[in-house]
């Protein structure tokens, strides 16, 4: 039996309403194994109370919601474990934000959102969370905006505002026609090829790839910049043609699985992430084999690389609506948030750059929101909006 105290502590995490220290009294309570059943028997009874009536399928939505709950206490455990500087409450509770949100577990429920509420936030009605769009350029140069609730097709492809997906046909032409796929700041976009291999776009990226691909040749499609998670037809469907992605001084080499490559254009690095399957990136006269898990980085400048083995959570969370990181710093992620709410970011206090953070934000937070909580545990000392401009003190 838990005193009423705990009970209410719990029921303002979930309804987004408990305070730094509040949070930090939970935090304590639950690292208990007895504790932790009991919390996750208080949370699934709230959920079901409160969005039986609106999940059609409510048991489903309860295994899921358990299931993440058994996650989020590793999340808990970190603030003992990895976090001892003077800003782990705040990394903690501030990037807990929409964890919930992981691999899709709470895509039917409403984001409840973990921090401060009484924090002063400055409103800039211009600065919006990303969606879905993308400038399409045409085999001809004709461009065509993409955008979401706005249905387009051409003679190859159709778009309902949100995907845009090319006709299969086969293709014996001599000459291969090429489109574009233009991803600005504040973007993001699916496509789905010919050969029906999927792309999902991060914000500010390109992408060039033929209008449909020729037989019996290699698959090519040329990342010009940003960032592209694939998930390729395999070979075997193709009659053994392989797949190629090209980007900047690399070419990875595909026979039928699904990675991750991050090429922005301000970036001294280049990505390669291997979620499952086999690719081998090609530098220069070197090839280099990656197996699922691990992540291929590379040194533009030095033209060195080194390879690891990575949690492809963080890597890939973002095509899933939910930007994760662990050990990120406060510059990495600034630089993360600049590009889906497409606004500049400074910040003055250079000491504050590299602290560390672990956690989760969904995709469509306020900004303000963000900020106002990184302000409230001490992380900074003020911030403004200008503009389109976040300038952290």
């Amino acid at each position: 039996m838990i005193s009423k105290h705990v009970e209410d502590l719990i029921v303002k995490y979930i309804n987004n309403s408990a305070n730094s220290d509040e949070l930090s009294e939970l935090n304590y309570w639950i690292e208990d194994p007895n504790n932790y059943e009991v919390f996750k028997e208080i949370v699934r009874t709230h959920y079901t109370i409160n969005y039986s009536l609106e999940n059609r399928n409510t048991n489903d939505t309860k295994r899921r919601l358990l299931a993440q709950i058994k996650k989020d206490k590793t999340i808990f455990k970190l603030k003992r474990i990895r976090l001892y500087s003077k800003y782990a409450a705040a990394a903690l509770i501030i990037l807990c934000t929409g964890y919930f949100y992981q691999q899709g577990f709470f895509s039917d429920l409403p984001l409840k959102t973990i921090g401060r509420k009484d924090a002063p936030i400055n409103i800039n009605s211009e600065i919006k969370s990303g969606s879905d769009k993308a400038i399409l350029t045409l085999e001809d140069g004709t461009q065509m905006a993409l955008r979401k609730g706005h249905s387009m097709q051409t003679k190859n492809a159709i778009s309902n505002g949100e995907k845009i997906s090319y006709n299969r046909k086969s293709n014996n032409t001599t000459a291969e026609l090429y489109n574009y796929l233009t991803i600005p700041r504040g973007g993001q976009f699916h496509l789905k090829l010919s050969d029906e291999t999927e792309v999902w776009l991060n914000s500010e990226t390109q992408i060039k790839y033929p209008v449909c691909f020729k037989d019996g040749e290699t698959r090519k499609v040329e990342l010009i910049y940003g960032e592209a998670y694939f998930a390729v037809s395999p070979s075997s469907k193709h009659n053994g043609s392989k797949f190629r992605v090209i980007n900047k001084a690399q070419e990875v080499e595909v026979l039928g699985t699904e990675f991750n490559i991050k090429a922005y254009r301000d970036e001294e690095f280049v990505y390669t992430t291997l979620v499952e399957g086999k690719v081998i990136v090609n530098i220069d006269t070197k090839k280099q084999a990656l197996v699922p898990e691990q992540q291929l980085k590379l040194n533009l400048d030095l033209n060195i690389t080194t390879i690891k083995k990575v949690d492809i959570r963080n890597e890939i969370s973002w095509k899933d609506g939910v930007f994760s990181f662990d050990g990120k710093s406060l510059k990495d992620i600034m630089k993360v948030l600049s590009r889906w709410y497409d606004i500049d970011v400074v910040i003055e206090n250079k000491d504050i750059e590299n602290e560390e953070f672990v956690g989760v934000l969904n995709k469509d937070q306020n900004i303000n929101e963000i900020l106002s909580n990184i302000k409230s545990f001490g992380i900074i000392k003020d911030y403004k909006i200008i503009d389109k401009t976040i300038i952290l003190k």
